[in-house]
């Protein structure tokens, strides 16, 4: 298994003395925040779409292994709600592809109050390139269906296994040939963190479900405090196999 662990977004002020150091401007937050975690997830472009040149640029700026998932606009999963999904997707990848090599899953995070609709949301995987990867986050309990299951399976697409307070709040199914975690908050001191025994209890879930050679995608959403560098880090060291 390829494990890639980070955060969703890297932008956070009081991250500063947990992962940037204080000499360390602003603007060069995306290249410190490449010399310590493989991946990122772009969680901005939910509020705002950033331009193909933004995408361009952070291309130019992360390393060339380095991985970048991009969280779709809200437009086509909170305004849309998947409906006329063709526009807003070419739009979204359009400018995603800026990313070149880089651009690595992008992520449906579906509105807690869109109710299950597997062919709504069958044909809107089928307006994304047949190369792209795409994790779906439903929110509603409705979805947890033996149909839901078959559309993403069909799709290749990856139920996104979500953390809520150090519990899953989706099945774990494997739907696809890789996989896509998010970690939004923990029960730990100080709050949102992920306790030890959490992290360790995950790490096994991963490992026993993606054996092989899969690639996986690991996210810490769980941003106040620095709880996100913090865990995220202790994940990638517990996930790795032993010597």
């Amino acid at each position: 298994m390829a494990l890639f662990v980070g955060t969703s977004g890297w932008q956070y002020k009081d991250w500063r003395d947990v992962l940037y150091p204080a000499g360390v401007p602003v603007r060069s937050w995306l290249e410190e925040y490449a010399a310590h975690f493989p991946t990122v997830e772009i969680n901005n472009a939910f509020y705002r779409l950033p331009s193909r040149e933004t995408f361009e640029a952070w291309r130019e700026r992360v390393p060339a292994d380095f991985v970048v998932a991009v969280k779709a606009s809200r437009y086509l999963t909170h305004i849309k709600r998947l409906k006329d999904p063709g526009e807003p997707v070419h739009r979204l990848m359009s400018h995603a592809e800026g990313l070149g090599g880089r651009l690595g899953p992008v992520l449906l995070q579906l509105p807690p109050t869109l109710r299950a609709d597997p062919e709504l949301l069958d044909a809107c995987l089928a307006c994304f390139p047949s190369s792209a990867r795409v994790a779906v986050e439903p929110r509603h309990e409705s979805w947890w269906t033996p149909k839901t299951r078959e559309v993403l399976e069909n799709r290749g697409a990856a139920l996104c296994w979500a953390d809520v307070r150090a519990r899953p709040v989706t099945p774990l199914w494997r739907t696809a040939d890789w996989g896509y975690v998010r970690f939004h908050e923990g029960r730990a001191r100080a709050w949102p963190h992920y306790g030890r025994r959490s992290l360790v209890t995950w790490a096994e879930r991963i490992g026993q479900t993606w054996a092989g050679d899969e690639d996986v995608f690991a996210y810490f959403n769980n941003d106040p405090n620095g709880a996100a560098v913090r865990n995220a880090k202790t994940f990638t060291t517990l996930s790795r196999p032993a010597p």
